[in-house]
């Protein structure tokens, strides 16, 4: 499979959970089924949405066999150097990439996990139980208080931390919480570290950046979007110093994303922005006629992403690998844009 045909599966998974409102997801809660495990025996206890959940160590000092359900639920624990048994590949890497981004494939090896292809139908309970999974992973995902029930009849199900909107999971905060999880957390600290000192180092490079106003917008069809702050396609900006743009602010939220209708296009007019299209060509948004007509667009002053390429495709699986990518190829864009304000 071509790295064109991986990034815009990757774009389309995006759009059907924007468009359709896809609930695929597991929650932990309370308590897990079962005898209560003493502490010592316990690897971590987590606070998730629905209440304390205890990860007990695997027996015989085996490897953790970790199911991985959440969008780059997957990809986070690989970087933590635990390899998941299984994978929902939700964004239709294929078993070439082992459904992981390509600049993650080589971390498994010679191991190769079981993929559960992405599909609208509900989860195979099954399979899952199965591959006798010792933790499930659900972390950025919708809240299904329904299917975590199901799931966490299997195993311990991990979630994002409560009032968590479905998928809007920073990846800072995606990143501790499964680290957390693994018994990962001093691995995980030094790869948070390692990207917020490259997004210092930037910072400090580029202080114009600082509370310029920003949009991270997406064409689909004759339907329009913005990503609000949850979605690494935002927090990555944010963390640069931009702010979210307050006319996208103040629109209705639908998670991680906000929805634009055709009259509340010109709400995404800002200092600067990326813009891209799911599912269709980048022309088809620099040929819109709606686009065409906002300022920062006919200044010069919004960039615009090819789905296809690194800083979509890195954005969107929010990673520390992928979004150290993106940063490569976005910030001199960015440079440019801003320093066209006031000419």
């Amino acid at each position: 499979m071509s790295r064109t045909s991986l990034v815009r599966r990757t774009l389309t998974a995006l759009a059907a959970l924007t468009v359709a409102g896809l609930a695929l997801t597991a929650c932990a809660t309370g308590e897990n089924l079962g005898d209560k495990p003493a502490s010592g025996d316990l690897l971590a206890s987590v606070d998730t949405n629905f209440g304390k959940i205890d990860i007990p160590k695997p027996k015989d000092g085996k490897q953790l066999r970790v199911v991985a359900l959440g969008w780059s639920d997957g990809e986070v624990a690989l970087s933590l150097g635990v390899k998941p048994v299984a994978i929902y590949d939700w964004q239709s890497f294929g078993e070439k990439n082992k459904g992981v981004g390509p600049w993650a494939t080589a971390e498994f090896g010679k191991d190769t996990p079981v993929l559960i292809p992405r599909t609208d139908a509900t989860l195979n309970y099954e399979q899952i139980q199965s591959l006798n999974p010792d933790v499930i992973l659900n972390v950025r995902a919708a809240l299904d208080e329904k299917v975590w029930q199901r799931l966490n009849e299997i195993a311990p199900t991990v979630s994002a931390v409560k009032g968590t909107p479905d998928y809007a999971v920073k990846w800072t905060d995606h990143t501790r919480m499964i680290a957390k999880v693994l018994g990962k957390e001093k691995e995980g600290e030094t790869l948070i570290k390692g990207l917020e000192d490259k997004i210092a180092t930037i910072r400090s490079e580029h202080p114009e950046f600082a509370g310029k106003t920003f949009t991270s917008g997406s064409k689909f069809g004759d339907a329009y979007g913005a990503s609000l702050p949850g979605d690494a396609r935002f927090d990555l900006y944010g963390d640069l110093g931009f702010v979210l743009n307050p006319t996208i602010k103040a629109l209705p939220a639908q998670g991680f994303y906000a929805p634009v209708s055709v009259e509340q296009v010109p709400a995404m007019d800002a200092d600067t922005a990326v813009l891209t299209t799911i599912g269709y060509p980048l022309q088809a948004i620099k040929d819109d006629a709606l686009i065409q007509a906002l300022p920062m667009v006919k200044d010069g002053r919004a960039i615009f992403a090819d789905p296809e390429g690194i800083v979509m495709a890195g954005s969107s699986a929010g990673t520390i690998r992928a979004l150290e990518l993106t940063l490569d190829e976005v910030v001199p864009q960015l440079a440019d844009s801003v320093a066209k304000l006031g000419k």
